[in-house]
């Protein structure tokens, strides 16, 4: 009878707790749940405001999934980004990934002061990047995931980590996995979550080198399509138009697809660290390949590492606060 009993209680216990996309993190778990009793709003005002600011501008998805991304790489998951600078702390959003390019900040805003009104003091600024990041990439076609929540805002940022961790777009292929490593991400999670520049634009700065001088010799990269090149030498000329704007996939750039991927097999990769994954990796070759090949298969994946990604050192608990405005700390 005692086992009897201890195997139902354990039953119940295990039926209770949060299951498939739950992670153990410092202090607590993210569950999908999180809010169903607190602020059971929240994930559809989060949609809305989403939708409503990328109805207006399609380079809004981007913009925020792009946010949450250069969130996560630096110190967590934690809306590290989001904070202005202080005195004594200068923003991640002053470094040399963020500076002129980072953006969609008034957007975060604006969903945050829509839930204080709803729910005052309950929902993290860190799980309303997560939560945009999802609905911007379902907005343009995307697969849909569960986003874990439960995320705490750090009261701290760090533009030193910001400069260092933060894929760059002339990062050789050992140097964008070391840093994806070190993350906690590996080599699968590298090539698909890259598959988010199938939509979003860069700047003629980010890659103009490859069309000049990629190794120092006065001459374009040799593993970009000339053709390619070409047009984009039009308006990203050797000196000036450093902010001129070029979409990262010119076949769908508005499409959420696997079409990123095609333009690699092509050499029409518009980053130097986008087009290394066809060029310098066996493995990370054949994963190109696939998603090339299957459209599907790259959108499960891109969920997948989504989650993970979203995963990376989250504040719980104790650890960090609620922020009542996103770029500052609560006084």
């Amino acid at each position: 009878m005692a086992r009897s009993m201890t195997f139902l209680i354990l039953f119940s216990i295990l039926a209770l707790a949060p299951m498939c996309y739950c992670r153990r993190t410092y202090g607590g778990y993210l569950y999908p749940q999180y809010y169903d009793y607190s602020c059971p709003q929240a994930e559809d005002i989060v949609r809305s405001v989403v939708a409503k600011a990328v109805a207006k501008e399609a380079r809004m998805a981007a913009s925020l999934l792009r946010v949450h991304f250069h969130d996560c790489f630096v110190q967590g998951c934690d809306g590290s980004i989001l904070l202005d600078s202080t005195g004594t702390m200068p923003s991640e959003k002053r470094s040399n990934p963020n500076r002129k390019s980072a953006r969609g900040f008034e957007v975060i805003e604006e969903i945050k002061a829509a839930l204080e009104e709803q729910c005052p003091h309950t929902v993290s600024c860190a799980d309303i990047l997560a939560l945009a990041a999802r609905d911007s990439t379902v907005l343009m076609g995307g697969r849909s995931w569960e986003v874990p929540l439960g995320r705490k805002d750090s009261r701290g940022a760090s533009l030193t980590l910001s400069n260092l961790n933060i894929p760059a777009p002339n990062d050789t292929f050992p140097i964008l996995l070391n840093k994806f490593n070190r993350q906690g991400l590996d080599i699968i999670d590298l090539v698909t979550l890259s598959g988010s520049h199938t939509i979003g634009n860069a700047r003629c700065t980010a890659f103009r080198q490859r069309l000049y001088d990629q190794s120092g010799d006065d001459q374009q990269d040799s593993r970009l399509d000339q053709s390619y090149a070409s047009q984009l030498r039009a308006t990203c000329p050797r000196s000036g138009g450093d902010q001129n704007l070029f979409v990262l996939d010119n076949v769908t750039p508005t499409a959420f697809d696997n079409s990123y991927f095609k333009n690699l097999l092509a050499y029409r990769g518009l980053l130097s660290s986008d087009q290394v994954l066809f060029t310098s990796n066996k493995e990370s070759i054949e994963l190109v390949k696939k998603y090339a090949k299957d459209n599907e298969v790259f959108l499960q994946q891109f969920a997948a590492s989504m989650v993970k990604m979203g995963n990376i050192l989250p504040s719980t608990g104790s650890r960090g606060e609620i922020r009542k405005i996103c770029r500052k700390i609560n006084s």
